[in-house]
């Protein structure tokens, strides 16, 4: 392992596969911390859990992968949870409990809290994470944020949150390609450094101080597609954390920059590829309890 580390904060749930009978953690701060150990790099995790047996497997899994947890919040409830289906290899949600006892508690953030978190190169948290109001506390850090919106966001919003996200991922599958460059510089406008609008197996494409890279996808024989986006973003982020001076994603030359972008999208691509041929987030399957 290297000297760097990440954290995710945010989310945790167990996706239940329904046509299966199985379920596997899931989450999009969760699936970071653990895509990241699997590319190599040290990771933690800060959550929300339930104290409900479903939240004692995920911990456990994270114990199996050795992802520090120690910060985590422990509730009486129930942990989230949702509810999947496969069609011809693409994931359908079915419903959820909307992250559980997650969107009822605060997180109520301490200077302990603060002083823990500035070791780490890169915070990354999500739309599902009950978090925007923190984001201020969390930027106190110094610690640059990432920020996944997944396809679920509007002017507003994006106002609130990009004002504190240095890097900002959109998924844009859903949008005309105008609508994706209109979407990308607001994000832009309103405060981050790097977007990035993901738009399937059509590939991604980045925005860097009014620059924009392209990536194609890397194509494979999909099993499932849970968790594409959020592995893409992990490799990503790592990619560019690793070749960075001291692992500082900002301190480059526009040049050196748009150079490591675009390998680092590389990256992201090859390592979502092969998280499609495997079932789940990132496997570790039981029977839903």
């Amino acid at each position: 392992m290297e000297q760097y580390k990440v954290i995710g904060i945010g989310d945790n749930v167990v996706d239940k596969y329904v046509h299966q009978g199985v379920m596997y953690p899931g989450g999009n701060a969760l699936n970071f911390s653990a895509y990241a150990r699997m590319c190599g790099m040290n990771s933690s995790y800060l959550g929300k859990f339930g104290n409900d047996q479903v939240a004692h497997y995920i911990q456990r899994v994270l114990d199996e992968l050795e992802i520090e947890h120690s910060r985590c919040r422990i509730f009486e409830g129930e942990n989230g949870y949702a509810r999947v289906t496969l069609e011809n290899g693409d994931r359908v949600f079915l419903g959820s409990n909307k992250g559980g006892i997650a969107k009822e508690k605060p997180w109520n953030f301490t200077e302990d809290d603060l002083d823990y978190i500035k070791q780490f190169s890169v915070i990354h948290t999500s739309l599902n994470s009950y978090i925007e109001e923190d984001l201020a506390i969390l930027k106190t850090s110094h610690v640059p944020v990432s920020f996944d919106f997944s396809v679920r966001w509007n002017d507003e919003y994006l106002e609130r949150v990009c004002r504190y996200a240095d890097i900002s991922f959109l998924s844009c599958s859903h949008i005309t390609e105008s609508e994706r460059e209109r979407e990308m510089r607001k994000a832009q406008a309103f405060g981050s450094k790097l977007v990035i609008g993901t738009v399937g197996e059509n590939g991604s494409f980045a925005l860097y101080k009014d620059q924009w890279i392209y990536q194609p996808a890397v194509l494979t024989e999909t099993v499932d597609t849970m968790g594409a986006g959020d592995s893409y973003l992990t490799a990503f982020l790592i990619g560019m954390i690793r070749s960075s001076e001291n692992g500082t994603l900002f301190a480059d030359s526009d040049e050196e920059m748009l150079r490591k972008i675009k390998a680092s999208m590389e990256q992201g691509a090859a390592f979502a590829a092969k998280i499609c041929r495997i079932n789940g987030a990132f496997g570790h399957g039981t029977a839903i309890l």
